[in-house]
This record gives C-alpha cells, structure tokens and sequence, in this order.
C-alpha cells in the first residue's frame, strides 16, 4: 500500500467557548495544521469535515463542511461530510488515508470541530439518543440496561439530576464487567484518577485538576458505579490533520523527520452477538486487523489513546486491544500498568474524561496526542522513547457495543 503520513496536526483547547464560533475554532484548528506541516490551504486536494452539532444544534443540517470550509480558506476543491457519532473524526481521517491511497490526491485534510456547550443542555444530551436506532430506541435502552442486572446499586448512587441516558448505559457495561470478572469500583476510579493525573501536565485539556481514587468514589454520583470525574464532559473544540503520500510530503517546507507513518488504519461496524461474546467484540475485530495491517502485536505498541467517554470504556478498551486478558483491565489499573511510567502509557492525555470530548473533533485530538508523543513533543507528560502508538474510537450504539470503531497505529518515520 502506498505510504501514508500525517505531516501536520493541531488542536484548539477543548473546553466550554462561549465567545467563539464554529468556524473561529475550525479555523484556529486549520491554521494550525497548515503551520505544523509547512504547507498551505491551496495544496490541499480533499477535504474531510467531521461534525455532529451542526445540524441539531446551529440548524446547518446539510453542507457544513462547505460552509465552514468556505469560511476558513478551503474552497474548490471536493469536500466531504463525515458523521459516524462520536467516531466521526476517525471515520475523516480514515477516508483521508483512503483518498490518498487510492490517488485521489497527494494531501488531503481531516477536520472536526464542534460546539456542544449551548444554554439548552437538554437540546445537548439529546445528541445522545440519536446514536442509536431511533425507531427502536426503548427496546435499545432495555437490551442494553439488562446487561448490568445482577448488580444492585447502593443507596445515593444514583444522580437526582437528568443525563444521557447513554450514561445509564455504560454503567450498565461496568456491571456486566463487574458480576462476570469481578470488576471493582476502585479500579474504575483508578482509571479516572490516572486519567486526571495525566491531564495535569496537557494544555490543551478541558480539565486540568489531579484526583485521588477516594476523590473520584466519595465525587457526585451519575449512576452506579459511575460518579461525576469517571465521565466525559460536554465540549467545544476543533482538531485538524494534514495527511499525505510520499509525493505530498516533498511538496511541504516542514521538517520531514517530524511526519509520523500511518502503519495501520481500520474502520469496523458492530455485529449482533451475544454481550459474553468478548472476543468477536467490535473492538477486538478492529484491533486484529489493525495489528495485522501493521505487522505489529499489542507488545510492540509504546502508547495508546482511547475511548473513555467514561472510565469504563478504557478497561474495556486496553482489553479489546491485546494488553491485557480479558477481566485484567481493572487490576491492571489499580496496579498503575497503564500509567505514565508504567508498562504501557493509555490516556497521556487525560482522556476524554479530562481533556474533553467533542465528538467529531475527539478522534483527531486523540491522533494529536499520539503524534506529539511520537515526536517527543509531550512535556510533562512525555512516554519515553515511543516508536508506536494506537488509537481507539468508537461511535454510536447498535446491539451490545459500538456501532463504529476506528483503529489507528502510527510510527516513526
């Protein structure tokens, strides 16, 4: 396969932006971008928009990439709409590395951006329930909820306050992993203070406030095991990516050594199965390719960024891709494997539990992490000598997991 690189990559500081439009953030995102990769608008060939709040919550229901776009530089040239629920910014980055691959154009551009934090918050969360099959939505949510029978909530483990119903959901997943593997909540919180630990030491993170585990236990409820740090919040933000062939690369000013290799990119759907079904998981089916598109194995990677749009998610996840066996990712967390400084970094970041989670932007924020820690540009919160990081971001709800899932591994050039 034709090689395929991200020459350039930036992101706004994801957090509440109540003075600044889409599009300022789209194009601070943009400029960004352009700047890290030494080229400028007019060389890019295709252009991929990831959005979900366009529509539901500025009312640009058709063509926002072309509105946006027009607004930031980007004109001509074919430009695309991409929304696969929270995975809409991968889902970008993959048709990117497609388009390039199938020579379409030598550089392409991924761009999300969203503006979630609106007076309405109803009007929000109500993004949420569209990321399943509408017509089918009470039966989703009871499906879905009988996974965490079997794990009775204590007394004022439940919020008085109204969430996403998808917050129910997740708590749900924890419960099924809790009854089956002995999942504690302890090792949850542990995975949320990491993540906020981690946080500390980003810039670009929504939350920067370090927690202990007790913290994150005796922090307000949302739904048992889940309490208020353990969960993503709602975001503003945008992030951009300039990806590009071998011929793209030689056409830009930048520093060539600082382009990362994309050795793997893979996008998979859910299948219906059964939830004991571990191994025929989304997750896992996406992982094995990518690992297998890479011609590397879990052991080989130095990093990893996440899905946590709650604590769960990560133990879910670092599972899913080969780290540990099933039913270990929470005593790996407690143990700290998955720290900075331990056997494998996940969520240098913070997470989207931390650093926030603008969900057509979050999966690019996401390869911005792993870019920097690959060019050893982290900071405080740098992984030592990384040479291979994986992505993992999933969207939407159909069955008992992911509706889409996207797998990233990138290299050093």
């Amino acid at each position: 396969m034709t090689d395929v690189f991200i020459a350039g990559i930036a992101m706004t500081v994801f957090g509440r932006h109540a003075e600044r439009t889409l599009d300022d953030l789209a194009g601070e995102a943009l400029r960004g971008a352009l700047a890290d990769a030494g080229c400028g608008a007019a060389d890019i060939g295709t252009a991929f928009y990831a959005g979900m709040t366009n529509g539901p919550l500025q009312g640009q229901i058709s063509i926002p990439g072309q509105v946006i776009f027009s607004k930031i530089g980007i004109e001509a040239i074919p430009i695309f709409n991409v929304e696969n629920a929270c995975a809409s910014g991968s889902s970008a980055v993959h048709l990117a590395i497609q388009a390039i691959r199938a020579g379409a154009c030598d550089i392409a551009l991924a761009l999300g951006a969203e503006k979630m934090n609106i007076p309405d918050k109803a009007k929000a969360f109500a993004l949420f329930e569209a990321g399943w099959d509408v017509s089918r939505a009470e039966e989703n949510y009871a499906t879905l909820i009988r996974m965490g029978e079997g794990i009775v909530p204590p007394p004022g483990s439940e919020s008085p306050k109204p969430y996403s119903r998808f917050m129910a959901i997740y708590a749900a997943l924890c419960r099924l992993h809790m009854r089956r593997f002995g999942t504690t909540q302890r090792q949850i919180a542990a995975v949320s203070a990491k993540n906020h630990g981690h946080s500390v030491h980003n810039p670009y993170s929504q939350f920067r406030q370090a927690f202990t585990i007790d913290e994150i236990l005796a922090a307000p409820p949302i739904t048992y095991p889940l309490t208020l740090p353990m969960c993503a919040p709602l975001s503003d933000g945008a992030a951009a990516a300039i990806l590009c062939s071998e011929a793209g690369l030689k056409k830009m000013t930048g520093d060539r050594r600082r382009a990362v290799r994309v050795a793997a990119s893979v996008m998979r759907s859910f299948r219906h199965r059964p939830a004991e079904a571990l191994e025929d998981s989304v997750g896992r089916r996406a992982a094995l390719a990518a690992y297998e598109q890479a011609g590397l194995g879990p052991d080989d990677m130095d990093v990893a960024e996440v899905h946590d749009a709650s604590a769960m998610g990560e133990i879910i996840q670092v599972e899913n891709l080969g780290f540990v066996p099933f039913g270990d990712g929470g005593p790996a967390a407690e143990r700290g494997d998955f720290t900075l400084g331990g056997r494998i970094p996940v969520n240098p970041s913070g997470g989207l539990e931390s650093k926030g989670h603008p969900l057509g932007a979050t999966g690019i924020g996401q390869l911005f992490e792993l870019v920097c820690q690959l060019r050893g540009e982290a900071g405080g919160r740098q992984v030592d000598g990384a040479r291979f990081a994986i992505q993992e971001n999933g969207g939407g709800l159909a069955g008992v997991e992911e509706a889409a899932l996207a797998i990233h591994i990138l290299g050093k050039v």
